[in-house]
Order: structure tokens, then sequence, then C-alpha cells
């Protein structure tokens, strides 16, 4: 199996290549794939040195599934191509996700809508992912009103030059305007561009993508996302209404049995999640489960993932999995 991964020497796309060497994909032929000023670079898999090719050049070589990860124009000039030629493409770019014929896809809650007929499949937001595997399951119990969520989100969610200004900031280096205000010492209630309603696009997209892959548009979904000095791991605290009440006993009991879902949750033994501990893990967790007394049938929640992991690259391989293991690719 020839397998093309776009965008290869990115933090996403980088590890897209380890999560595929960890899980042992089927991989007959890797075709790492970047820009022009990166061709002819090398990378490692499995031990092995291969040369980064063009698009032009990945095409050619008819690889069977494509995993992309260097952005919405590239995705959108690039992914019909590589379609056309007969190649499954799996896209993290925010391109195709609200196109209302590619499928949006978090295989653990709705791989099922996945058809042979899909060349093109997007992989959602890496707030979203997180948030969805929590959600799903609570929502066929209690059935969802209205979620409230508030992010925490690392520096390697924006890519690697952010994670430099982070670094540099903190031995007292300029900053190289990759926000608009430092982000070490700081919080910057501030990701991606503002919309005209004055929601930012990452915001919109945890509204609207959570709708899509749950296939409720009835659930209302109000984000304030947030960027943190955080190396790795996002985090977030929701506050969900439900139709229906609930015994916080039965929703961690529930959590404990979601595959991909872990509880950390003994406030005793100060026992929540946190970033440093998602760190190089394809879990969610969650923890700091109670009830909203504020409200009839409310729960709060602390939600918590490894955002170049499962929030992109692991959900990515997740998706080729499922295409492979349905006989697709």
């Amino acid at each position: 199996m020839k397998v093309a991964v776009v965008g290869a020497t990115g933090l996403v796309g980088s590890m897209m290549l380890k999560i595929l060497e960890e899980r042992n994909f089927p991989v007959t032929e890797l075709i790492p794939v970047a820009s022009e000023r990166s061709v002819g670079n090398k990378v490692v898999f499995k031990g092995k040195e291969y040369d980064v090719v063009s698009a032009d050049t990945a095409i050619a070589m008819k690889p069977s599934v494509a995993l992309f990860s260097a952005g919405g124009g590239v995705s959108l000039e690039l992914a019909p191509k590589f379609a056309a030629a007969g190649c499954r493409v799996i896209d993290n770019s925010s391109a195709w996700r609200m196109h209302h014929d590619i499928k949006l896809v978090v295989p653990e809650v709705n791989g099922h809508v996945v058809t042979k007929e899909d060349m093109i499949i997007a992989n959602p937001n890496c707030s979203t992912i997180q948030m969805v595997m929590v959600l799903q399951p609570l929502h066929v119990q209690y059935k969802i009103k209205r979620v409230v969520v508030s992010t925490y989100q690392s520096v390697s969610g924006t890519g690697q030059k952010a994670v430099k200004e982070l670094m540099d900031e903190r031995v007292g280096k300029g900053g190289h305007g990759v926000y608009p205000y430092p982000i070490d010492l700081n919080v910057i209630p501030h990701i991606d561009v503002f919309q005209e309603n004055g929601y930012t696009k990452e915001e919109m997209k945890m509204s609207l993508e959570t709708c899509k892959i749950m296939g409720d548009d009835t659930i209302k979904v109000s984000a304030t996302a947030v960027r943190v000095p955080v190396i790795g791991g996002h985090s977030e605290s929701v506050n969900i209404e439900f139709m229906n009440d609930f015994h916080e006993s039965d929703v961690k009991e529930q959590l404990s049995n979601v595959s991909g879902v872990v509880v950390v949750d003994n406030p005793a033994m100060n026992g929540y999640p946190m970033p440093l501990d998602a760190e190089g893990k394809d879990e969610v967790f969650v923890g700091r489960i109670r009830r909203d007394y504020s409200q009839a049938n409310t729960l709060n929640c602390w939600i918590v993932a490894d955002n170049l992991r499962k929030g992109a690259a692991t959900n990515a391989v997740q998706i080729a999995k499922l295409l492979h293991n349905n006989g697709w690719i």
C-alpha cells in the first residue's frame, strides 16, 4: 500500500508518520510530500530515509491513500487531484469540513457514515474531536440541548513557529509575530480570524462541526477559544445542558466504558486531567465531572487531549484504518 503524507515536514505531518509507524499501518511505500522548497529533503520512517517529493510526483506514483496536513489552500487545490487519480484523501485542514458532500469523521463517534464512494474525508478541528468523544455517549443517553465550552489551547496547535516563539520569549528573546501579543506569561482569547458575529473562526468551527459529526443540528454550541502558554495538549471546560436528568455516578460509568476515553476524576487525591499527562497519548481524558447546581439537568466537565495526536494525526490514521478494514484501500 502506497501512503502519501502531504505536509510531511510539519508538526502534524511528522506526527502522522510517527502514528503510522506506531500503529504498524501496512505501508509498503511511503511518499512524503511537501512544498517545492522542501523537495529533496529527507524524512525517516521505520528506520529508512525517504526523499520528500512534490505533489505532482506523488500523484504520478498513484498512492492508495493520502493524509493531508498542509493548510486549507493546498487541500482545496490538491485533494481533488489526488482523488481523481484514485487516491483516498484524509484532510486535516478546515477546507472540506463543512462541504455538504464531504464526511467529517471521528471514527469512534460516526465512523459508520463512511462509504466506499468517499474519496475525500475531512478530519475535524482538534478541539472538536476531543469534545465530541465525550459528548456523543452522553447525547445518546440524555439528549444534549446546549454546550458552552471554553478552550485552553496549546501553541503547538499553531505550528512549529509558535512553539519556537513561546520558548524564545521564555528566555527573553523577541517574538516572531506569530501571535498579536506575547504568549509567554499571557493568555490570548483569540484563535483564528474574527467573524462578523464577534466569534472567531475557531469558535464557529466547534459549533458547526459538532452538529455535523453528531448528526444533530438541534445541539447548540457556544465556544470561547483561548491560546495559553502550553507547548502541547488542549484543555476544555465544558458545560452541558441535557433534556433529561442524570446521576453523576452514571455519567462517570458510561464515559469509563467508551473506547478512547479515560476518566480521571478523583478530587480527594487531586486527580484530574492535565496536558502534561495527555502528552504522547491517543486517549481523550475527562475529569472534574460534577453537576451544575445553577441550572437543571446540566453537567460540568474538563476534557484534555494531545492535540497533535487524537486531535489531528491519530484521528486521521484511524480513518485510514477504517478504510483499510473495509477493503477500500
